[in-house]
Parts: C-alpha cells; sequence; structure tokens
C-alpha cells in the first residue's frame, strides 16, 4: 500500500485506528491486507507498516490522538472542525495531539499538544460555522454512539 492509499483509507473512513482491534478501520491490517495476530512489530510487514503510518503521521492530513478507547486514532483532517465543534463533550485528553519524537538517545518519546493548540485557525474558524447537530452528525456517522459511549469514554481509575 502507498502512502496516497493509506491517506485515502483514513480520509474515506475519517476516523481509524492505527493498528490496535476494536470498533473501527485498522489502518496496519489495511496495509496488509489482512488480520494482524498480536503484535504488528512482529508482522513480516512490519518495516512497510511502519514507514506508511509514520508518513501518514506526519502528513499534515491526520489528527493523531488517543480518541477511541485510548488507543491510537487517526482523524482525517475534514473531521476536524466537528471534533472543535463538540470538543467540549468530549474528554480534553482525548483530543491531545500525540507526535513520536527522536531524542538525541535515539529513544522514541511522545510529544503532546493540547487542544485547542493543535487545531489551525481556519479550522477553528470553519468550527464555528457548524451547528452542534450537523456537527454530531459528522462524528456519530464515524462513531455509533460517540457522545458518552464507551468508544471516548475515560477509563475510570
Amino acid at each position: 500500500m502507498t502512502v496516497k492509499e493509506a491517506l485515502d483509507f483514513v480520509e474515506k473512513h475519517g476516523i481509524v485506528l492505527e493498528s490496535a482491534p476494536g470498533p473501527l478501520p485498522n489502518l496496519a491490517e489495511r496495509i496488509v491486507g489482512d488480520k494482524i495476530r498480536g503484535s504488528w512489530w512482529a508482522h513480516r510487514e512490519s518495516r512497510t507498516i511502519f514507514n506508511v503510518t509514520r508518513a501518514v503521521r506526519s502528513s499534515g492530513q491526520v489528527l493523531v490522538c488517543r480518541l477511541v478507547e485510548g488507543k491510537v486514532t487517526y482523524v482525517h483532517r475534514r473531521l476536524w472542525p466537528a471534533l472543535a465543534r463538540m470538543a467540549r463533550k468530549i474528554p480534553k485528553s482525548k483530543l491531545i495531539a500525540i507526535r513520536e519524537v527522536h531524542t538525541e538517545m535515539g529513544r522514541h518519546e511522545l510529544e503532546e499538544t493540547p487542544f485547542p493548540d493543535w487545531v489551525p485557525e481556519d479550522v477553528l474558524e470553519e468550527s464555528t460555522k457548524l451547528s452542534e447537530d450537523k456537527a454530531t452528525s459528522l462524528l456519530e456517522g464515524m462513531l455509533p454512539d460517540f457522545f458518552g459511549a464507551k468508544l471516548i469514554r475515560t477509563p475510570k481509575r
């Protein structure tokens, strides 16, 4: 799968999981064309999965966050205005943009950008033009029972 095909997949579905099993389409499985048993790192196509998912992450077309069940989730830019419009109904921890960075020591660390700091000005402006009903209908099309559902609820500790 090419990076363009992967981006088209995310755009088509709107919200997808990067690699975890769950209630939404899974990009890693789409890349390899089959279910992945266990960790994708052990899959024979792990390099392809890594390269494609990292290119998608850095495309500027997806928000990478933990919106769905705390799993790495991609939200296509076309849904950002709806997400911004409904942000007050979503736990703030679910809207933190995450980005993997390499340290000088060669480790990977997550850089987190809270909502709304990651949201471009044009998206915030567009979100104010959406009615709550329209924003809800856009998101519910991607996430059945979105508001109040276990999909976005922060687990109790």
